[in-house]
């Protein structure tokens, strides 16, 4: 295993990051295209390798996708048997499943090895439910597709993932009854991203009840209809320009993003708040998001739920500043790509911090750190983590930063861009 030198500063960090687009956005894209009532483009899309993974699984299971870059042309075509690698993707592993009762034969679905403690049971058991035919209940399985799916009621505890409601509303207009969801458990996470999922649905003209108020989601009803192909704009990925507003805010210095959407369903744009909440200062002008770094950053007590994603990065932050913090509601983390509560307090830990875990987050004392070994257990997002400490800690080697290509293929062009024009970087 490589392990990378994380590139240190000791001067504020100035630049301006230009950044592909959203992951989030680019794979319900995709599923929604494949399942349209025509062609539809992508432009904007993220090539990654979520999402090339994305891309290969459908035509797998014969949809049409032309071009190379970031403009796609998507071109529905009955859904056929197929194999489906998901690599560590849960959009893929619990977005297609529902989809994949609409082929017309066996899907066979495997993963990294990693991916094969994801829990799936919740969505493929609610898929039997609907009528499916399903062999297996985590990676690897296999969905037998009759090219129909009966659809109608079903109640879930989605409260470990907020992928088991988006992956089956995506497809139920395509079910013969269409769908009703009721989640029957704990708080559901990600709540932003389920609110993604049907403002994309209502954009191509499917039809959606859902909850008002999203704090107290129970219940969605998707109506049996077409899905109306869309030319899809992808905004960039919000979530991947934390580590670089976090450069601006440990450093006193200023990074800008182009293209910041005004308004937006993506849980990234939770970072101004917490980046403010803890010193920084963050406005947008013109369609540019500029974040300030002050001379001491504070420590910050926070609810994540909504927005675990952003955890790794709020722990780095919080490991620097001067004062404790404390990550509630995230226990559902345990289920990610890695547990990433044991993932963050065991290398922050490692390297001289005093985190502790929660039964549902981390507490976070800020103290000395030194360099060392990071592990990134195969997570993008803890990679760019430790990225994000060795700005400030000089001697931090990172494990696998190949695996930031999950969802930003060029991290490390696009890192040392962002400290090349600051001067005093080794």
């Amino acid at each position: 295993m490589t392990f990378w030198p994380a590139p240190h500063v000791d001067v504020p960090v100035r630049a301006t990051v230009t950044l592909p687009g959203s992951k989030s956005i680019t794979n319900r894209a995709l599923i929604l295209a494949a399942l349209a009532d025509g062609p539809s483009t992508l432009t904007g899309a993220l090539r990654s390798r979520d999402t090339n993974l994305m891309i290969a699984a459908l035509r797998a299971m014969g949809t049409s996708i032309e071009g190379d870059g970031d403009s796609l042309t998507v071109t529905p075509a009955p859904l056929r048997g197929g194999s489906v690698d998901c690599g560590l993707a849960g959009t893929i592993m619990r977005f297609l499943p529902p989809a994949a009762t609409l082929a017309t034969g066996e899907v066979a679905f495997d993963g990294d090895e990693q991916a094969r403690v994801r829990p799936l049971g919740t969505i493929l058991d609610a898929l039997r439910g609907l009528g499916a035919e399903i062999d297996g209940n985590s990676l690897p399985f296999t969905v037998r597709g009759t090219g129909s799916l009966r659809g109608g009621h079903i109640t879930i505890d989605a409260s470990g993932s907020s992928q088991f409601v988006s992956g089956l509303l995506l497809s139920a207009a395509r079910f013969d009854e269409g769908l009703e969801l009721r989640h029957d458990g704990k708080a559901l996470p990600s709540m932003p991203h389920i609110e993604m999922t049907v403002e994309m649905l209502r954009r191509a003209d499917v039809k959606v009840d859902a909850p008002a108020d999203s704090r107290k989601a129970q219940t969605w009803t998707v109506r049996p209809g077409p899905i109306r192909a869309v030319n899809w704009e992808v905004e960039p990925d919000l979530s991947n320009a934390t580590p670089f507003l976090a450069a601006a805010a440990i450093t006193g210095g200023e990074v800008s993003i182009p293209h910041w959407p005004r308004l937006t369903t993506q849980p990234g744009d939770v970072i101004r708040e917490i980046l403010v909440r803890m010193g920084a200062e963050a406005r947008i002008f013109d369609g540019v998001l500029t974040v300030r770094g002050p001379e001491r950053l504070a420590g910050i007590d926070i609810d994540l739920h909504d927005v675990g994603e952003l955890t790794p990065t709020v722990a780095a932050l919080a490991a620097l500043a001067d004062s404790p913090s404390w990550l509630r509601g995230i226990a559902h983390l345990r289920g990610h790509e890695t547990d990433r509560l044991a993932a963050l307090s065991t290398e922050i830990n490692r390297l001289g911090g005093k985190v502790t875990e929660t039964e549902d987050g981390l507490e976070i004392v800020p103290a000395p750190l030194h360099g060392g070994r990071w592990h990134s257990y195969a997570d993008h997002r803890m990679a760019t983590a430790g990225a994000i400490l060795g700005l400030r800690v000089p001697g931090i080697e990172i494990e696998d930063i190949g695996t930031t290509a999950k969802t930003l293929p060029d991290f490390v062009v696009l890192w040392q861009g962002m400290i090349a024009g600051t001067g005093a970087a080794h």
